[in-house]
């Protein structure tokens, strides 16, 4: 293959979910840089692969990626795993060669355009719907790299660095966190239809962990500081750590309890046991995957607390 540039999505949750398909596109050779959000840089720290960070302004990330196309020897390529006019655009406009989901509007933009699967609009994963692609890119049917399946679905993994896990140790000493702990991510940014996706019971949860004796953290992520100390006020509370220390802290905790977010995904994908907490969304498409995970609810309605509580309870029992 050509030199490849892999246009990651814009969320962490989408991010965790399309690993399997980056890595199926590793796979087929030549060389794979990425290209995402700021975020980006740090959350695949340690999968080797360079990350392109992309500004927010249209025009100086057009330029950056310019700038990435020509530092290449040969023909660049590029594949979309965003779904937006704007994206193909941008990669068209910097010579980028890009590819991906005939969504949007775009079709006459992208280099091979991918019809999106049928399956997608009944109860096709977010984590198959982004190695669809990855398949369909590579003209190819074989199986992704090794990987763990869940109903025919790679799992998600994502390692971690000692450099993260050495940031995660100091912010968690810093904090005043020593020993076992128990994570807890109470925020989610953005609405669903219309409707919140944040759980109201962790402010319970929190209390009544702490005076059984656990040590509860929350760490929440820029901005979100004011929000995750009023929903958790009995939780130690983490400054903001970039993703690859957060994704350490998550993989070093007793357990993670989230809602359908982007920390869920990384904690999933990072191998914690994981408590995913669904209430408007619809776990069949964007649960996080992996044998230590526990879903409780769905997107008929919230759980009942004590339905959260008692999973919690086993697990930590466990």
């Amino acid at each position: 293959m050509h030199p490849l540039i892999v246009r990651l999505p814009n969320h962490l949750g989408d991010a965790c979910m399309a690993l399997p398909a980056i890595q199926c596109l590793a796979a087929a050779g030549g060389s794979l840089t990425l290209a995402g959000r700021p975020w980006s840089a740090a959350l695949f720290e340690s999968t080797g692969w360079p990350v392109i960070t992309l500004p927010a302004d249209r025009s100086a990330s057009i330029g950056v990626l310019r700038s990435a196309v020509r530092a290449q020897a040969h023909n660049v390529e590029s594949l979309l795993l965003t779904n937006s006019f704007s994206s193909a655009l941008e990669f068209r406009v910097a010579g980028a060669r890009p590819s991906g989901y005939a969504t949007d509007g775009r079709r006459l933009l992208l280099r091979t355009a991918v019809t999106v699967p049928r399956e997608w609009a009944g109860d096709m994963h977010t984590v198959a719907y982004y190695l669809h692609l990855a398949h369909a890119f590579r003209q190819a049917h074989g199986a992704a790299p090794t990987a763990r399946r869940e109903n025919g679905v790679p799992v998600p993994l994502l390692p971690v660095s000692e450099a993260a896990r050495s940031r995660a140790r100091a912010a968690a000493h810093a904090a005043g966190v020593a020993g076992a702990y128990v994570v807890l991510c109470p925020t989610a940014r953005g609405l669903h239809r219309g409707r919140e996706k944040c759980w109201d019971g962790f402010g319970r949860l929190a209390g009544e962990l702490t005076a059984s004796g656990q040590t509860v953290v929350a760490c929440p992520g820029p901005g979100e500081e004011a929000a995750a100390r009023a929903a958790v006020p009995d939780a130690r509370l983490i400054d903001p750590l970039d993703l690859g220390a957060f994704a350490a802290l998550l993989a070093g905790s007793r357990l993670v309890v989230a809602n359908d977010s982007g920390p869920g995904h990384l904690a999933a994908a990072v191998g914690a046991r994981l408590v995913g907490v669904f209430g408007v969304t619809d776990p069949t498409k964007t649960r996080p995957l992996g044998r230590s995970v526990h879903i409780v609810g769905g997107m008929a309605g919230w759980p009942q607390y004590d339905q959260v509580r008692s999973q919690v309870v086993a697990l930590l029992a466990d």
